[in-house]
This record gives structure tokens, C-alpha cells and sequence, in this order.
């Protein structure tokens, strides 16, 4: 069984690929997973990940700093300098220009820490780094954002923050509450947490490309092009950057992960409540999809090696 359970985890990659491709021929098959749904969902991937952290896991963290502010700071510069400089490079539509930019001034996600949890990575780095550039977001994406597009842009701090306590903070300290209390309830739950967390996470991608199937569909292949080429910079930047400060692979892989994967919901958010132009939100859409499957074919690579 648990051999079953690592091959059908492993598939990453596959399950994301087959979910997105049956998303855009029947968008119904997953868009009933949306709203709360996705925030549940996600919480139950925070708590499974919090089941394999102690204590010392984030003891080891804040002994080591300079891991998750590297990691902040190429956050909030590798990555919008090249949603800015790839805006020109491809020729987008000003509509896809400015969404392209508001994605890559966005903090990482959570679902950087369900690859980081796949991929073999540090886990407590990945959610350490995915508070701290939460927290830096609030000042530093509107203000990045205005910067590099000229038009103000609102953030609600108390709701960028609430959504972070939710959805990462309390769901990750109570799975390690179980794991230090309840260790042989935990014990059952861990050989099936992994797979858990690959379904919910290809469910959450599956459902956003359903709701945007024509806006993808009709958006071009130079939007598409460099949207992967913005993703597929900030991992290998982010990786290559670690590399100068540590030599150890999972922090490599996580500092990787990290910067590569943005919030995408956020930035979807951001230029629907801020911009009339529903085109502005479509870069963050595929940018959900796409940061995802790449995330997810890096995770089967390393998780295998």
C-alpha cells in the first residue's frame, strides 16, 4: 500500500497536466471546487505539512537567517524586474503587461509550500519564507506595483494577513501540535498526507483554468510564452542564488520553489478590485496553472532523485 501511495504520488506532475487539460475541454468537471472549498483545501495541505514539523525544524530556520531573507529579497526584486522587462520583450497588450507585472510583484503562495513538501525541500523554510514575503507584501506590492506601472493600487493588510493565519499559520501549528501530542494518530495520517495534498492541489488549479477557460484560450500564445518564461526565470535564478549562500539541496530546492511560485489568487484579486479591464486578471489565472505544473514536474524530479 505504501508503495502504491508513492507511485500515485510521484505522478504529480501527470495528475496536474490531465487535470488542466480536462478543465479546458469541461470546465464543470472541476469548478464546483471554488470559494471555501479552496480555502479548506488548502488548509488540509497546511495541517498534513505541519505533521512532519517540530519544533527544531523552525528552531533550525531562525538560526540561520540569511536563508529566508535571501529568499524575501529576490522575492520582491528577481521577479518583478522580469514581469516588468518581459512585458516588452514579448510585446503584450498593455491589459496583459500590467497583470503580468502585478503577478510578479505578489508574494509567494502556499502552494509553494505543498511543492516544497513533494519535493523533499525544507518545509519550515518554505512556510517561514511564505509568512515573511506575506507580511513584506503588504507595503512592498503595492508599492512595487505603483512603481513599475504608474497607477495606485490598494491592499487590504488585514485581509492579506487574516488569509496567512488561516490558511498557513494555524492549520501548519496544529499539525505540529499533533505530531509532538498525538504521535501515533500522526503516525497513521503521514503515509497518505502526501497524496492528499497532490489531489486537493491539482483540484484548486484544475478549477481556477475551468473558470478562466476562454480568457485562456483567446489570450494568445506570447501571453502564455511569457508567463512560463517568467516562472521558469525565477526558479532557476532562485536556485542558482541559493547556491552562493548554502550548499545544502533542500535549501536550494526550497529557495527555488519559493521564488518561482507567486500568489497568484492574490494578484488575481488585486486587479479585479482595482482595474475595470477584466483582461488585467487573466495573467494571474494562467500564471496559477503554469507556476503549478512546473512546480509539480520539479517536485516528481527531485522527489525521485
Amino acid at each position: 500500500m505504501r508503495k502504491i501511495l508513492t507511485l500515485l504520488t510521484n505522478a504529480f506532475p501527470l495528475w496536474i497536466i490531465l487535470g488542466s487539460g480536462i478543465a479546458l475541454i469541461e470546465p464543470k468537471v472541476f469548478t464546483w471546487f471554488s470559494g471555501p472549498f479552496i480555502t479548506y483545501g488548502l488548509g488540509i495541505i497546511m495541517l498534513g505539512m505541519g505533521l512532519t514539523l517540530g519544533p527544531e525544524d523552525f528552531k533550525l530556520v531562525m538560526r540561520s537567517p540569511k536563508w529566508a531573507l535571501t529568499g524575501a529579497a529576490l522575492q520582491f526584486t528577481t521577479m518583478p524586474i522580469l514581469g516588468w522587462g518581459l512585458g516588452y520583450a514579448f510585446d503584450l497588450p498593455t491589459p496583459f503587461a500590467v497583470g503580468l507585472i502585478i503577478v510578479s510583484c505578489c508574494p509567494g503562495g502556499t502552494a509553494s509550500n505543498v511543492i516544497s513538501y513533494l519535493a523533499r525541500a525544507h518545509v519550515a523554510l518554505s512556510v517561514t519564507m511564505t509568512a515573511i514575503s506575506t507580511l513584506l507584501a503588504i507595503a512592498l506590492t503595492p508599492l512595487l506595483t505603483t512603481f513599475l506601472i504608474g497607477d495606485k493600487i490598494e491592499v487590504s493588510a488585514y485581509q492579506l494577513f487574516l488569509g496567512t493565519v488561516k490558511v498557513v499559520v494555524v492549520p501548519v501549528v496544529l499539525g505540529v501540535l499533533m505530531n509532538r501530542y498525538l504521535p501515533k494518530i500522526t503516525r497513521r495520517m503521514l503515509p497518505v498526507a502526501p497524496l492528499v495534498a497532490v489531489m486537493v492541489i491539482v483540484l484548486i488549479v484544475a478549477s481556477i483554468i475551468g473558470q478562466g477557460k476562454d480568457e485562456i484560450l483567446n489570450s494568445g500564445l506570447r501571453l502564455i510564452g511569457s508567463i512560463l518564461c517568467l516562472h521558469l526565470a525565477g526558479f532557476v535564478l532562485g536556485y542558482l542564488f541559493s547556491k552562493l549562500i548554502t550548499s545544502r539541496e533542500d535549501i536550494n530546492r526550497t529557495i527555488s520553489i519559493e521564488v518561482g511560485m507567486q500568489n497568484s489568487g492574490l494578484g488575481a484579486y488585486l486587479a479585479r478590485a482595482n482595474f475595470i479591464n477584466p483582461a488585467i486578471a487573466i495573467p494571474s489565472a494562467i500564471s496559477s496553472a503554469t507556476h503549478s505544473i512546473i512546480g509539480s514536474i520539479a517536485a516528481g524530479i527531485w522527489r525521485n532523485k
